[in-house]
């Protein structure tokens, strides 16, 4: 690469009901954001854009954005207003690939249909994700679009932790555990970098929570399967189910299909469980509420009982790493999960001081899932 321009990279990072972006300037192994925002409860009259450049606000709005493709012209109008760099390389986070898309690729027509088809194993993320790679193909059309996807940091999983328990057939059809928020995996271990310990676990704990074991930099287990949907108990989600129950609910209670999906993916978790809202920062407000109780209880029995697998899959632990808007940000939560574990014996750094840092515990630690400028380096290394 031979100028500045040729090292910009806009991501683009869909969610169900919000975009966030990031247009990055690369300079050697650094990325530097020049501009970077997000678009939230799109689809809603309460829609908010947040642009910052530095620390400069410079955007802070709220009012309606009726679509994700909405969002993104507002962002690539932004861009042009502001007299950025143009980006070289346009970075896209797709949740599920499916069995075709199994790592971070240049996208074509033959990737976009494969992509298209892999609607099925994401429908809260991929509709939105692929309606924005679209419109952004539309705008930056001389340019190169990088699909990044959560699924490939787990493509490597063992047999035993990749294979369902059903007939061979089933998995030569694709269906088997792929696992999510690889690129939250691949940006915590990039920032851990050579002091990433052997055995480590890393719980993404956010709308969409997973936890994930990780030995000698790769993915050996993790809580979600075929579908961002199973795993721990989420926002909106169920998390892992009794599977008769789904069969009970077709036969006697008469939902299809689509009737389950809306159940599983959007009508459930901390959102049923309180009757109030799946936002765990809303919940903390209702604190006198029972069920908004129960619901908070409910989610963080079942990250700490996951972890507890995540070590057995390890055969022990060295560092517990939180991620994600939860584990970054609701020390209580972290504090609830982690006082369950301490038998494993994880504590945090003012417990460990406090105790003269023996060697027997099980470091944890704090670390923003910066997706952002994951894809941007996705996006920048498949370009050259």
């Amino acid at each position: 690469m031979t100028s500045t321009e040729d090292r910009v990279a806009l991501s683009l990072n869909c969610g169900s009901s919000s975009l966030k972006f990031a247009l990055f300037q690369q300079d050697g192994d650094a990325f530097e954001a020049l501009i970077e925002g997000e678009a939230e409860a799109i689809g809603t009259p309460q829609s908010r854009l947040s642009v910052s450049a530095g620390r400069d606000v410079v955007v802070s709005k709220t009012g309606p954005l009726e679509s994700h493709e909405a969002a993104a012209a507002r962002v690539f109008r932004l861009l042009d207003e502001r007299g950025v760099p143009p980006p070289t390389a346009i970075g896209h986070r797709v949740v599920h690939g499916g069995p075709s898309v199994r790592d971070h690729c240049l996208v074509d027509d033959r990737v976009l249909l494969a992509l298209e088809a892999a609607r099925v194993f994401a429908p809260l993320h991929a509709p939105a994700a692929l309606a924005v790679l679209t419109a952004a193909r539309e705008r930056f059309s001389e340019r190169p679009h990088i699909a990044c996807l959560d699924t490939a940091f787990h493509r490597n999983l063992p047999d035993v932790a990749r294979r369902l328990p059903l007939a061979a057939s089933f998995q030569e059809a694709g269906i088997e555990r792929y696992g999510f928020h690889g690129l939250s995996c691949e940006s915590v271990l990039r920032q851990l970098g050579a002091d990433a310990p052997r055995r480590i676990i890393i719980a993404h704990l956010g709308s969409g929570s997973s936890v994930t074991a990780v030995r000698s930099g790769r993915s050996v287990d993790t809580t979600m399967g075929l579908t961002p949907t199973g795993g721990v108990m989420m926002a909106t989600r169920t998390g892992d189910l009794d599977p008769g129950l789904l069969v009970y609910l077709i036969r006697e209670r008469g939902l299809d299909a689509d009737g389950l999906e809306a159940l599983v993916n959007r009508e459930s978790g901390m959102k049923a469980v309180s009757g109030l809202s799946g936002d765990l920062r809303l919940l903390r407000e209702a604190a006198g509420n029972e069920p908004a109780r129960l619901a908070i209880d409910m989610y963080v029995y079942s990250v700490r009982k996951q972890i507890a697998a995540m070590a057995a899959a390890l055969e022990g632990v060295d560092l517990v790493v939180f991620t994600g808007g939860i584990g970054q940000n609701d020390a209580q939560a972290r504090a609830q999960i982690s006082g369950g574990l301490q038998w494993l014996g994880l504590r945090d750094a003012e417990t460990r001081r406090s105790a003269g840092d023996r060697a027997d515990f099980i470091e944890v630690r704090v670390l923003a899932a910066n997706e952002e400028e994951q894809i941007a380096r996705h996006a920048i290394r498949l370009t050259r």
